[in-house]
């Protein structure tokens, strides 16, 4: 079976344009997920998502690849971000964000391959918030996005706004929470390369 690389197959959701704002009707998608607060570059309970989150999605596809022989591209990570009232949401004040940190699993991946997986991470590494983890399904539906370029944080404002003016100009408004795909491999790639997708759903 050849290797399934779903940002390839489903382009629409990972390549959007740097320049215009586009919508796309994101379906529900399965995705390892788990809960924090705080400001992701300073907060532990972040750090210790991100050393629980990548060798569990890992161990997943070479389970599924040994027993299944169903290969795959592990997704990248991705970032649901909120405060308790959206109104107040701003890119400057990151010690009053929620977040769900999240990397999105093929449709053959199960429960059971999941749990065989954690089991050999667990023995393995024990990584901090295993616990933690949860397996559930995402429907973000209609959705506008933009492919920023650049450092994290408030640089990103400029693309952030754009989103919302077009949500707001074709006569939407805006619902759920801010949502960020890391398409870069933040080790391997320099702050103002860095490619994420800018997502906002609307209603």
């Amino acid at each position: 079976m050849p290797k399934i690389d779903l940002k390839k197959e489903n382009k629409e959701f990972y390549s959007p344009s740097t320049r215009e704002v586009s919508v796309v009707d994101v379906p529900r998608m399965k995705f390892l997920m788990i809960d924090g607060q705080g400001d992701p570059s300073t907060s532990k309970e972040y750090q210790d998502a991100m050393e629980t989150i990548f060798p569990v999605a890992y161990k997943i596809k070479f389970t599924s690849k040994k027993e299944k022989s169903w290969d795959y591209v592990v997704m990248p990570l991705e970032g649901l971000w909120w405060v308790d009232n959206m109104e107040d949401f701003s890119l400057d004040d990151r010690e009053s964000w929620n977040w769900t940190v999240m990397i999105r699993q093929p449709d053959f991946i199960t429960e059971n391959l999941i749990k065989k997986a954690m089991e050999e991470v667990e023995k393995k590494k024990n990584p901090p918030v295993l616990s933690k983890i949860r397996f559930e399904s995402f429907d973000e539906g209609l959705s506008a996005h933009i492919m920023y370029i650049g450092p994290y944080g408030e640089a990103e404002a400029p693309a952030v706004g754009k989103l919302h003016e077009f949500i707001e100009k074709e006569g939407y408004k805006i619902r759920g929470k801010h949502h960020e795909i890391y398409i870069s491999d933040l080790r391997r790639t320099k702050p103002e390369k860095l490619k994420t997708i800018i997502r906002q759903p609307f209603e």
